[in-house]
């Protein structure tokens, strides 16, 4: 669904400079968190860390056809820009901040208006005027007013607060944990498969139920109420809302996906004020959101060549037009799949083999979980452990033999990537990475992502969406106990959240025999029971025992984990925002679910995937092939120094803050 990789020349680096169609909901925005033909980037209501860089970006838009066309399709190349910090005089933008004026620029973008202007093929043209202010910060806290005054009159204004930043620091290092697509709902669920319940009671509980501090996060975007891992990876990473598909910039109307105006990471932040030492680990591909929004500043996520080699470089050698003087410095560990953007072809940066690039920047590279675990500790190290995304811990540890026949070797081989670390494996092994290269009381930040819970959400694979669950579970588990070996753990604030949300839910039990016994879907779906009917786990007894058997055991992948994973008493869950498809709640055993098939009319259920089960009716366009993120709000849980600052109910971009302010990040001073 992303725009081919094109590229020009630009510093060290290809990049591409793709036209990407603008983010819209149903409402047709001309663009995101602009309603007036003046844009003011960063926009009105935009909070910053003191001290942290950001971009400006001004557009005057003319549309030249319409309901709000205007001045014959000439946008006004005179329009003029003031700050006004507190309520001191509104000070001309280069005045304000000690820069020149740079150059116009000019473009022209279109958009339909609504979904009959779409039907209908009438796009509406728009001309623009555009002006970008590169590497700018605020340091005094207190709110200012951004004022573009446009058309002889007209202004657009935006209100911006700079936080009160910590001046102590709390914590020395940070252990980041996302859980992508993970809710609450789905925490319950893990819960109910892993751990014994007698008489309503569990007999153990998960280490998130442990947790010191138990908050809620709202992660809505800037411009529509459901959001994508990129979006809301932005707001976890820099406190600042954006389009969906964005990375850590504000999505401008140009076509050059690389000149949008950036927003400081944490990341970068960490690198810039301490120097501490940089861990980013995933069971994505290492390019994905997730992992690549600490890092990469592109309003198309999609632009994983680029990402990779932000990561080695900086903005900067991606695009030396705009100046940006911070970056990740090159993590000190990267962990996850993704080879195809290291395998020398089509989908590296330059074509080339960035495997030599980053071992040209000194980095240990290794390609399985024995290299991993036999690698020192004392070099940057790239671990790369397959093409696409990771293997699901069920297949990994339940169903072995779909590891085999992929042909997804990280050396592009051909051969199978059997020998991959799990997300725990690879978790502790960057602490002791990030822990030898730390200097002094510098500290470390890591960011580790179970990414396929909403991967196997998306695909309404259930179980191997909680497998993966469980799999952080028991990662935050582990790393807590490996913490407190190396004597680390009181310095070590843990933050556990999710990006955003999928509409899953458990409404009651299932018996699967009766179910694939019957003929009928009208039949098949008396094998589920509701309320009192709902019945127990069967995932916590013996293979053949009766649910309600009081016998505590556990299975081959001992205690955390279900006894079974294919029982016949299973669990019945639905989703929200689904494509037609058929269920029958049990393990799909030959991989990850594909549900929906491409047909005449568009996605249709897929006639060779549970073919037990009874019929599902969508709920979305047919040219949806899986479920979808939902609106609610996500958990957060924290342990540490600073953890306290955690609890309640509070907007995705505050655990940014909060983070910083564990670490003491800001600063007031324009020195750093």
């Amino acid at each position: 669904m992303h725009p081919t990789f094109a590229s020009t020349k630009a510093s060290l680096v290809l990049i591409g400079i793709a036209s990407v169609s603008l983010v819209s909901a149903q409402t047709f925005q001309r663009l995101g968190a602009c309603p007036t033909l003046g844009c003011v980037f960063p926009p009105d209501r935009t909070d910053f860390l003191a001290g942290q860089l950001f971009d400006i970006r001004l557009e005057v838009h003319a549309p030249v056809n319409g309901t709000e066309a205007i001045n014959g399709g000439v946008p006004d190349e005179k329009f003029s820009l003031c700050i006004q910090s507190g309520k001191g005089p509104c000070q001309d933008v280069t005045k304000f901040f000690n820069v020149k004026d740079p150059a116009l620029e000019k473009w022209t973008f279109s958009y339909y208006e609504d979904l009959f202007a779409e039907d209908a093929g009438t796009p509406i043209v728009v001309n623009v005027a555009s002006k970008a202010y590169r590497a700018l910060s605020l340091t005094k806290p207190g709110a200012y007013t951004a004022k573009l005054t446009y058309y002889g009159g007209s202004r657009t204004v935006a209100n911006w607060v700079v936080r009160e930043p910590a001046t102590k620091r709390k914590a020395k290092n940070v252990l980041f944990f996302i859980g992508d697509g993970m809710t609450q709902p789905m925490i319950t669920a893990a819960r109910l498969i892993a751990h014994k319940s007698i008489n309503g009671r569990y007999e153990t509980l998960m280490q998130m139920d442990q947790m010191d501090n138990l908050g809620h996060q709202m992660t809505h975007s800037i411009d529509s109420f459901i959001t994508d891992s990129a979006n809301s990876a932005t707001a976890l990473y820099t406190g600042k809302k954006a389009s969906v598909n964005a990375l850590n910039v504000y999505a401008d109307s140009s076509k050059n996906s690389f000149d949008d105006p950036k927003v400081e990471t944490i990341a970068e932040l960490f690198r810039r004020r301490i120097g501490g030492a940089l861990g980013i680990v995933s069971t994505a591909y290492i390019a994905d959101a997730t992992p690549a929004g600490l890092c990469a500043h592109t309003r198309d996520r999609g632009q994983s060549a680029v990402v990779v080699a932000e990561y080695l470089t900086s903005a900067n050698a991606v695009n030396s037009t705009f100046a940006w003087p911070t970056s990740c410095e090159g993590p000190d560990v990267l962990f996850g799949g993704g080879a195809e953007q290291f395998i020398a072809g089509k989908g590296s940066p330059n074509g080339t083999d960035y495997y030599k690039a980053f071992q040209a920047k000194g980095y240990n590279v290794v390609y399985n979980n024995t290299q991993l675990q036999a690698a020192g500790n004392k070099d940057k190290t790239l671990g790369i452990f397959c093409t696409s995304n990771m293997a699901k811990w069920v297949d990994r540890h339940v169903l072995k033999e779909n590891m085999k026949g992929l042909k997804n070797s990280p050396t592009g081989d051909g051969t199978d990537a059997l020998d991959q670390p799990g997300l725990k494996e690879m978790t502790i092994k960057a602490i002791d990475i990030l822990q030898q290269r730390s200097k002094k009381n510098e500290g470390w930040f890591l960011m580790s992502e179970a990414a396929n819970i909403d991967k196997m959400m998306h695909a309404l694979d259930y179980d191997r969406a909680l497998g993966e669950l469980l799999e952080l579970d028991d990662t935050i588990r582990a790393s807590i106990a490996h913490l407190k070996k190396i004597g680390e753990y009181e310095d070590t604030l843990i933050v556990v959240t999710a990006d955003h949300g999928h509409g899953f839910d458990v409404f009651g039990g299932a018996d699967t025999k009766y179910l694939a016994a019957q003929s009928t879907d009208r039949t098949k779906r008396s094998a589920v029971g509701t309320y009192a009917k709902s019945g127990l786990s069967g995932y916590m007894v013996a293979e053949g025992s009766l649910p309600n058997n009081d016998t505590i055991v556990f299975g081959t992948e001992g205690p955390n984990f279900p006894v079974q994973w294919n029982p016949r008493y299973a669990y019945a869950a639905g989703f929200g925002a689904n494509p037609d498809h058929r269920e029958s709640y049990g393990l799909a055993a030959k991989g990850p679910r594909v549900p929906a098939t491409s047909g005449s009319d568009g996605y249709g259920v897929n006639p060779t995937d549970h073919t037990d089960g009874f019929t599902v009716q969508g709920t979305l366009p047919v040219e949806e092939s899986q479920g979808v993120h939902s609106l609610q709000d996500v958990s957060v849980f924290a342990n540490g120094p600073g953890s306290e600052a955690f609890r309640g109910v509070y907007n995705s971009i505050d655990i940014f803050f909060k983070i910083a302010d564990a670490l003491a990040l800001g600063r007031t001073s324009s020195r750093d």
